[in-house]
C-alpha cells in the first residue's frame, strides 16, 4: 500500500504539488509519469474495494489525508488522475464509516469536495447562493467533466450521511446551489444526464430540508408572480425525472424512491414547492368517470404505485400524494379513492378520517364545476363515477335470496374459523383492531355514558 501510494504521488498530510515538482526532472516525460500515477490509483481502488485488510492499512497510513492533500494542491488535472483520486476517496468513505468523521472534522473534506465540484461544473456565482443560468446555446457538459463530477457527488453523499451541525448550514446551502446548477445542465447523452441528476438527487436528500429553498430562491434570475416570485425550473426538472423513472417500470426502490422522498420533504416544508408540484401532479379534477389508477397522467401513475408490491415504494408514493393534499384524508380520497389509500390510512391510524400532524397554510383547494356536479355519484372506494350495474338479486325469489345469504355466512364463518381471514373493526382513534375488541370498546363506552 505504501509503494502504491508513493507511485500515486500520495503523501498523507503533505502538499502533493511539491513532490510532483521535485520529481519532474527525473521523470522520463510528464505523460509517462501521469500514466504511472493513474495505474497506481487504479490498483489502489481495486485493492481497497476487495480487501478489508487493505482498508485497515489505508486508515493506518492516512491514505484519505493524502487524497485530500492531492485534491487541494491540484489546480489543473489530468482527467484520469482526478477521476481515480475522487473514486478512491469515495471508496474509503463508503467502506470505512470511521473515516468519514475524520475527513469532515480534520480535513474539511465537504468544503474541499464542494470546491472540486464547483470547479468541475464551471460554476459562476451571481448571488450568495445563486449560480448563473447555463447558456442555452452552450455545448453539453463534456463526458470527462461529468465523470469527475459524479465521483465527487458520490463522495459528498457519504460524508453528508453524518448529522449536520449548525456551522455547516452555509456549506450545505452552497452545495444545494451547485446541485441546482447541475440539474439545469445537459451532458452529451440523455442517459448520462439522468445519471448525473440521480446523484444530485441522492445528495439533496442528505441536506437539511431547510436548505431546499435555494432550489427556488434565485433573485437574479427571477421567478414568476404566479409562483410567489419563485423560480421553479429546478423543481420541474425533478418532476420530469420522477416521471421518467416511473415509466421505466423497474428498480423503483433505488431509482424512484429518492426523488419521491426529496419532493415529499420539499413539499412538506416549503409552501411554494408544494403548490407548484400539486398543480402539475394533482390538477383540479374534471373527468371522474375513469378510475384514478387508469390513464397516462402522472396522477394515474402515482396512484398505481400506491398498491405496488414493494412496501417501501407503496408507502413513499402514498406519502408523497398525502403531503400534496396537505395531509387531509378527504382531499387524498378525492384524488385516489379509498381502496388505493387504505394502506396509508391504516399505517397512519386515519381510517376514521382527519389530518396528519403537519400544519399547512390555509389556502383552500377549489373544485371544478364538473367535480362538484359529479361528487354525489362518485363511489368513494374506487374514486370514480361507476356505470349503473344490473342488480344480481332482482330476479331472485325470497327463498333464493335467503339461501344465498346463508351460503355467504357459512363461507365467511369457515374462513374465519380457519384463520384465513379475521374480521376487523375501526377503533375511535382510527386504527384497526379485531372486531371483538372494537365491539367491546364500544359497549364499554356506552355503559360509561349510561352511568353518567
Amino acid at each position: 500500500m505504501m509503494t502504491l501510494g508513493a507511485m500515486a504521488r500520495l503523501r498523507a498530510g503533505e502538499d502533493g504539488g511539491d513532490d510532483r515538482n521535485s520529481s519532474r526532472e527525473d521523470a522520463p516525460s510528464e505523460e509517462e509519469e501521469e500514466r504511472v500515477v493513474v495505474e497506481a490509483l487504479k490498483c489502489l481502488c481495486n485493492v481497497v474495494y476487495n480487501s478489508p485488510a487493505a482498508q485497515q492499512v489505508s486508515v493506518e497510513v492516512q491514505l484519505a489525508n493524502g487524497l485530500c492533500a492531492s485534491l487541494r494542491a491540484a489546480r489543473t488535472w489530468h482527467h484520469e488522475v482526478g477521476l481515480f483520486t475522487l473514486r478512491l476517496l469515495f471508496l474509503l468513505s463508503a467502506l470505512r464509516p470511521d473515516v468519514r468523521g475524520v475527513l469532515r472534522r480534520e480535513w474539511h473534506a465537504v468544503k474541499l469536495l464542494t470546491e472540486v465540484l464547483e470547479h468541475t461544473l464551471d460554476v459562476c456565482w451571481v448571488g450568495p447562493y445563486e449560480a448563473a443560468r447555463p447558456d442555452s446555446q452552450a455545448l453539453p457538459m463534456p463526458a470527462e467533466d461529468n465523470e469527475r463530477a459524479m465521483e465527487a457527488l458520490k463522495a459528498l453523499f457519504n460524508l453528508t450521511l453524518l448529522d449536520a451541525g449548525e456551522e455547516d448550514d452555509h456549506q450545505f446551502r452552497l452545495i444545494a446551489a451547485i446541485l441546482r446548477h447541475l440539474l439545469m445542465l445537459k451532458t452529451e447523452t440523455e442517459e448520462k444526464t439522468e445519471e448525473a441528476h440521480s446523484h444530485a438527487i441522492n445528495l439533496l436528500n442528505n441536506l437539511p430540508v431547510s436548505c431546499l429553498d435555494v432550489l427556488i430562491d434565485v433573485p437574479v434570475q427571477g421567478g414568476l408572480e404566479k409562483h410567489g416570485g419563485k423560480n421553479v425550473d429546478a423543481v420541474q426538472v425533478l418532476i420530469d425525472f420522477m416521471e421518467k423513472r416511473i415509466d421505466k417500470g423497474s428498480n423503483y426502490k433505488e431509482g424512484l424512491t429518492p426523488v419521491l422522498s426529496l419532493l415529499t420533504e420539499g413539499s412538506r416544508q416549503h409552501r411554494e414547492i408544494r403548490r407548484y408540484i400539486k398543480a402539475q401532479v394533482l390538477p383540479p379534477l374534471k373527468d371522474v368517470k375513469i378510475r384514478p389508477e387508469i390513464g397516462t397522467a402522472i396522477r394515474n401513475k402515482l396512484v398505481r404505485l400506491m398498491t405496488h408490491v414493494d412496501m417501501g415504494v407503496k408507502q413513499t408514493a402514498a406519502e408523497f400524494l398525502f403531503v400534496l393534499c396537505k395531509e387531509s384524508v378527504d382531499n387524498l380520497l378525492k384524488y385516489t379513492g379509498y381502496g388505493n389509500a387504505a394502506g396509508l390510512l391504516v399505517a397512519r391510524g386515519l381510517l376514521a378520517g382527519g389530518r396528519g400532524e403537519t400544519q399547512y397554510s390555509e389556502d383552500e383547494d377549489s373544485d371544478t364545476e364538473e367535480y362538484k356536479s359529479a361528487k354525489p355519484f362518485i363511489n368513494p372506494i374506487t374514486g370514480h363515477v361507476e356505470e349503473p350495474m344490473p342488480n344480481p338479486i332482482e330476479e331472485m325469489t325470497e327463498e333464493q335470496k335467503e339461501y344465498e345469504a346463508q351460503k355467504l355466512v357459512n363461507m365467511f364463518d369457515k374462513l374465519s374459523r380457519q384463520n384465513v381471514i379475521r374480521p376487523m373493526g375501526v377503533r375511535p382513534d382510527g386504527t384497526l383492531a379485531p372486531l371483538e375488541e372494537t365491539l367491546r370498546d364500544t359497549s364499554e363506552d356506552n355503559s360509561g355514558s349510561d352511568s353518567d
